[in-house]
């Protein structure tokens, strides 16, 4: 069974963000940045190549697979801004519903840019988050 590619790493966080060539995608990796530490307390680590994580869990599925993964996270992607956050918590569809300009995947939100969305909309869903994954996950 091949391993988990997305391991916490030693790499820079701010130099990644310092790394990030647009310039306006820079300024948000930042700001997200700084919101999720505030919101968890956490010290920001990169997990694999691109993603800037806070926190960690271990996850095993029924397949018997088994990992660790950060527990909120985000990436600078070239096309849009994406943050890792745990779906499905109570008030998530009306908060999604007030957030503006964005998509969803299965744990995944897009943003184009953080001015297309309500800033305290984004950090109450992604406080909403940070408290089901501890909720489901304590340590």
């Amino acid at each position: 069974m091949a391993g988990t590619k997305t391991k916490a790493t030693e790499a820079s966080v701010e130099g990644f963000i310092d790394g990030v060539e647009n310039l306006t995608r820079r300024a948000d990796a930042r700001a997200v940045c700084a919101m999720l530490q505030r919101i968890t307390g956490e010290a920001p680590k990169m997990w694999g190549p691109s993603i800037v994580g806070f926190g960690a869990y271990r996850y095993r599925y029924e397949s018997g697979h088994e990992g660790e993964m950060c527990r909120i996270g985000f990436s600078p992607r070239k096309a849009q801004l994406v943050l890792y956050i745990l779906p499905g918590f109570d008030g998530e569809a009306e908060l999604l519903s007030r957030l503006g300009r964005h998509k969803t995947g299965k744990a995944c939100l897009y943003i184009g840019k953080l001015a297309y969305v309500d800033s305290g909309v984004l950090e109450k869903l992604c406080t909403r988050s940070w408290e089901a994954m501890n909720a489901r996950y304590p340590d």
